[in-house]
C-alpha cells in the first residue's frame, strides 16, 4: 500500500472483466489490462476480492466496496482513493465520469435531427465505489455494464460524479488500447 492512502478509509474491491470479451486480456505496457486495474486498486489500498468471494462476507467488513472496470486499466490510484474517501465522507456512491468529446445528435422517426449540447452530458467510466452502508442495503455485488449499474444505484441512493482524469478513460478496442498506452507512457 502507498503510504499516502493509509489515512483512507478501508475498502474492499473487485475488477469487473466479464461480459467484456477478450479486451480485458490485451496488454498495455506489456501487462493485462485486468492486472494493471487490480494492481491500481492495491497502490490505492483497496483489498482485492474476486467474484466468488459471498456478498455477505463483504457486507460483515462494512467497508466501503469499489467496483473498477478492467476497461479502465489505467486510472491512476490517487483518483480511485480519492473516489473512497469521498463515498465514505458524503455517503453518496461515487462514480467515476469522463466528460462526452463525440457529436451526439437525436433521432426522431428515424430522421437524424439537431446536435445535442455536450455539456451535461458524461460517459461513466470507473470507479463505481459504495459507501458502507450502501453495501449493507444490497443484496449482492453489482456487476454488468457500468452505466447501467450507475444508473440502477442512482435509483435507490444518492449518487456524486467526480470527472476522471484522461488516463482513466475507458477502452471500447485494440485501438482505444494503443491510444491509452501512448497517452500513459511513462
Amino acid at each position: 500500500m502507498i503510504e499516502e492512502y493509509v489515512d483512507n478509509p478501508p475498502a474492499l474491491g473487485a475488477v469487473v472483466e466479464t461480459d467484456r470479451g477478450s479486451l480485458p486480456f490485451a496488454l498495455i505496457h506489456g501487462e493485462a489490462l485486468v492486472a494493471c486495474a487490480v494492481w491500481a486498486l492495491g497502490e490505492a489500498g483497496v483489498t482485492p476480492v474476486d467474484f466468488s468471494t459471498p456478498w455477505a462476507s463483504v457486507v460483515e467488513s462494512e467497508e466501503a466496496f469499489v467496483l473498477h472496470d478492467a476497461l479502465c486499466p489505467m486510472t491512476p490510484a490517487a483518483f480511485i482513493a480519492r473516489c473512497v474517501a469521498t463515498a465514505e465522507e458524503t455517503a453518496s456512491v461515487v462514480v467515476g465520469v469522463r466528460p462526452v468529446t463525440d457529436t451526439v445528435k437525436r433521432v426522431e422517426d428515424g430522421v437524424v435531427g439537431d446536435t445535442v449540447d455536450r455539456e451535461g452530458l458524461v460517459s461513466v467510466t470507473s470507479p463505481i465505489v459504495l459507501p458502507s452502508h450502501v453495501v449493507a442495503a444490497l443484496a449482492e455485488m453489482p456487476s454488468g455494464d457500468f452505466a447501467d449499474v450507475a444508473a440502477a444505484l442512482a435509483d435507490r441512493f444518492p449518487v456524486r460524479t467526480i470527472e476522471a482524469p484522461p488516463e482513466g478513460r475507458r477502452v471500447v478496442d485494440a485501438d482505444d488500447v494503443r491510444v491509452l498506452e501512448a497517452l500513459t507512457q511513462p
